[in-house]
């Protein structure tokens, strides 16, 4: 079962950016996919990306991550114009933030016109073999 958690972009704009990340990674860490409204910043981004390369291990295997920032697909001056504006007043309220756990997460694909996001269900640990002895 794939589990989305959506996030308004208000419930992390109060945090400090080690705090975004830290909330973020964590639900990532639960095996949800984040459905950010809004984006990080650049710095936090990048950041993301680095808290998670030290966090990997046999039981998280990292993160797949894709921005979806409408102002990139302005077409014309003046649509382009009216996003850069709105960036100014809402700060990065606009777009969307995908993240997802890797085991789940296969791939994002994106286009102008859609996301398409692949997932695989969670590997279970298999049961140890070699756990207790049977006595006679």
């Amino acid at each position: 079962m794939v589990t989305l958690h959506f996030m308004p972009y208000t419930e992390i704009q109060p945090l400090s950016s080690v705090g975004r990340i830290r909330k973020l990674l964590n639900i990532a860490k639960q095996n949800k996919i984040v459905l950010l409204q809004g984006r990080l910043r650049k710095e936090e981004e990048a950041e993301l990306i680095k808290t998670t390369m030290e966090e990997i291990n046999k039981e998280f295997r990292g993160i797949e991550l894709c921005v979806i920032n409408p102002a990139q697909h302005a077409t014309d001056g003046l649509t382009k114009f009216k996003y850069d504006l709105m960036s100014v007043f809402l700060g990065d309220t606009q777009g969307l933030t995908i993240i997802g756990p890797s085991n789940i997460v296969k791939g994002i694909r994106q286009d102008p016109t859609k996301i398409e996001l692949l997932t695989q269900e969670a590997q279970r640990k298999a049961a140890s073999s070699s756990g207790k002895k049977k006595r006679r």
